[in-house]
């Protein structure tokens, strides 16, 4: 298959990162210091400004902006992949491919990327980010989720605290 990528220098991306099993462990919440070590580490190393991040049990979402001339999000993700799975024991079951290949089985090997086009997408966007908690039906409530970039923005006042929490909530990002 040939799997085209938008490459555009400064952009802002939509991502998904999946587990590769879906239904087993929930490696994501249960190893939540590594992984948060192992963004903060790939931060340093390729600068990246987080808009909006969750992380789930078997997957996480994030909205992420590279700086001015970069448009290598690639890189970033293959090793915020590659470091978590070396931050864990190997214990998962893997293929004979994977084996040959010296592949981890943690991680489907690709990731939904998609380029903000505009304001009302990023809107759009970093709003599907905080709500995937709640659609997934892990809490009653947004704020409920301990794993997400929520509760800063709410601190920021860009969220009220009691979005996607209620019966009578407007389900929209504020500016």
């Amino acid at each position: 298959m040939d799997y085209r990528r938008a490459w555009h220098p400064g952009g802002t991306y939509f991502f998904t990162l999946n587990l590769l099993n879906r239904r087993g462990e929930p490696l994501l919440t249960q190893h939540i210091e590594p992984l948060r070590t192992v963004v903060a580490h790939v931060r340093r190393l390729y600068p990246l400004t987080i808009h909006a991040w969750v992380v789930l049990p078997d997957h996480m979402h994030c909205v992420i902006e590279l700086p001015e001339g970069d448009h290598n999000f690639a890189l970033r993700m293959r090793l915020i992949k590659m470091m978590f799975s070396k931050a864990l024991p190997l214990t998962e079951a893997r293929s004979a491919v994977r084996i040959g290949r010296g592949e981890r089985g943690i991680w489907q090997r690709r990731y939904w990327e998609h380029l903000i086009r505009d304001e009302a997408d990023f809107r759009a966007h970093v709003d599907y980010v905080h709500i995937n908690p709640l659609k997934h039906g892990l809490v009653r409530s947004v704020g409920e989720w301990p794993y997400s970039t929520f509760h800063r923005l709410v601190e920021q006042g860009v969220y009220p605290e009691d979005w996607a929490g209620g019966n009578d909530v407007s389900l929209s990002y504020q500016d």
